[in-house]
């Protein structure tokens, strides 16, 4: 996973040019505190402008559950051995304004 957003990265400066310094990245992770798969995928319904996927990359914002993407072959032990708990989601952050993703992201944790 690159880190150019890091100034001890040492393509810092390149990546600062490239992005102008608007951010190094549109993926985003977070974890719904002691959720279950089942809590998740709740939050996932209560979603009106983030869409649930199985990849990231639009330009659109798109949600992803790592445990049935990205780590589905690993055991639930496997997963919590590296931090994929079972409350982990993923978003990709698509061209939608701030205010609007932030505003999907609190009704659905509300829902």
């Amino acid at each position: 996973m690159s880190k150019a957003g890091l100034e001890s990265h040492p393509q810092h400066d390149l990546a600062q040019q490239l992005f102008e310094g608007r951010g190094y990245g549109g993926i985003v992770a977070f974890e719904l505190a002691d959720a279950s798969q089942e809590q998740v995928f709740r939050f996932f319904e209560s979603l009106r402008l983030c869409i649930p996927a199985t990849s990231l990359g639009d330009v659109w914002s798109l949600i992803l559950y790592p445990a049935h993407s990205s780590h589905r072959a690993l055991s639930p032990a496997e997963r919590a051995r590296i931090g994929i708990s079972d409350g982990l989601v993923r978003i990709s952050v698509g061209i939608e304004a701030v205010e609007d993703l932030l505003d999907d992201l609190e009704q659905a944790l509300k829902a």
